[in-house]
């Protein structure tokens, strides 16, 4: 197997398609798009069915449990 160290910063890859060898390209920082544009954070560890994303300002985070469900809005909800 043959490493590639490229160490200048450009934001081009350039195959040879006669190359019949697996090309692996990885880049430095969070893949993907972010939850938020703030940089929040979703916790979902207690979700259950139906749960309703919310911003919870104390703990400084989105959260989605049973505090807040579909059923929970619709049935007695506080409005």
């Amino acid at each position: 197997m043959t490493t590639v160290n490229i160490t200048t910063n450009k934001n081009t890859v350039t195959i040879d398609e006669n190359n019949s060898s697996v090309i692996t390209v990885a880049t430095q920082g969070p893949q993907g798009a972010t939850f938020s544009s703030s940089n929040t954070s979703l916790t979902d560890s207690g979700k259950v069915d139906k749960s309703v994303i919310y911003y919870d300002a104390t703990a400084g985070q989105y959260k989605a449990d049973s505090t807040w469900t579909t059923t929970s809005l619709v049935d007695g909800g506080n409005f």
